[in-house]
């Protein structure tokens, strides 16, 4: 009997462990199944920005030979800079970029701490009052921002790009979230110390929030970095143009060089590559302690 139990087990042991192996075979499989998926339009972005403008579209015998270019054409990388004015659009992209996320990164964090320290009079109604701004899409308020702006004069500037884009609740509710859990106590010891509010704010409470602020600097570069719909919009004159919008300078209605324009969107992309893999480690730390509390 004791055998027979014996064997019983194994075998159940055995069935359970081929399960699991199983399981986790058919997860790999879908998983690298959706990493192909993903990176297969990034990979043919980078391979036709080294093709000949006739090797784009012409029919090969061979799948590989789709993908693999028969000659790599490295002046594809520097022609961009002299057929257009790509390094306009590639400095107007950044100080726009950089300009807007130090912005909403600075007003969220105040806010934030504001919401999540301070104690006044009405301070959870303001706080739902301003987030219930979410909910109104970008979509309705753009005719009304525009029409403010016409009327300051601010149409075709930098300052219609980047001021509007200062505030934003979703930074501020985040922030406010992270703040809310540090503890009080390093808090109460500054008050004893002489502190002020300022002081607690800026060597107590951003020191340890790294994790939150990386989190949503790197959700606000990319985010400005690739926003076509507003600049497209605000913005007449081809000098101040961003790398979203200087990318149809790439097409025409007869025809469109998908060499350059995947060449150019190649190094357009890079610099939110850099951004999220520096602020990763801070990103990933940062929606694991963000948590949604009351």
């Amino acid at each position: 009997m004791l055998e027979k139990k014996k064997l019983t087990l194994e075998a159940a042991k055995r069935r359970k462990f081929r399960r699991e192996i199983v399981g986790k075979l058919a997860a790999y499989i879908v998983l690298s199944i959706g990493a192909i998926a993903m990176i297969g339009p990034f990979l043919w972005m980078v391979t036709t920005s080294l093709k000949e403008p006739g090797q784009v579209f012409s029919f090969q015998k061979n799948w590989w030979e789709e993908w693999i270019p028969t000659s790599f054409v490295w002046e594809n990388y520097i022609k961009p800079w002299s057929v257009v004015p790509f390094a306009r659009f590639y400095f107007n992209s950044i100080f726009i970029a950089v300009a807007v996320t130090a912005a909403q990164v600075g007003t969220s964090a105040m806010a934030a701490y504001a919401f999540a320290r301070l104690k006044f009079p009405g301070r959870d109604k303001i706080f739902f009052g301003y987030l219930a701004t979410m909910m109104v899409p970008g979509a309705v308020t753009m005719i009304p921002v525009f029409i403010l702006l016409r009327y300051l004069g601010w149409v075709d500037s930098y300052k219609a790009l980047i001021l509007p884009a200062a505030f934003t609740a979703y930074g501020t509710f985040m922030l406010r979230q992270f703040f809310m859990t540090l503890p009080k106590d390093l808090e109460d010891a500054a008050k004893i110390d002489g502190c002020s509010y300022a002081g607690i704010f800026w060597r107590i409470i951003l020191p340890l929030s790294k994790p939150a602020l990386a989190t949503l600097t790197t959700f606000t570069f990319m985010g400005t970095w690739m926003n076509f719909m507003w600049p497209l919009i605000v913005l007449n004159t081809h000098e101040k143009f961003t790398l979203p919008v200087g990318l149809a300078y790439f097409q025409s209605l007869h025809h469109t060089d998908w060499t350059l324009l995947m060449a150019a969107s190649v190094m357009m992309i890079l610099p939110i590559l850099l951004v999220f893999i520096f602020n990763q480690r801070f990103f990933v730390e940062g929606i694991k302690l963000t948590g949604i509390k009351g």
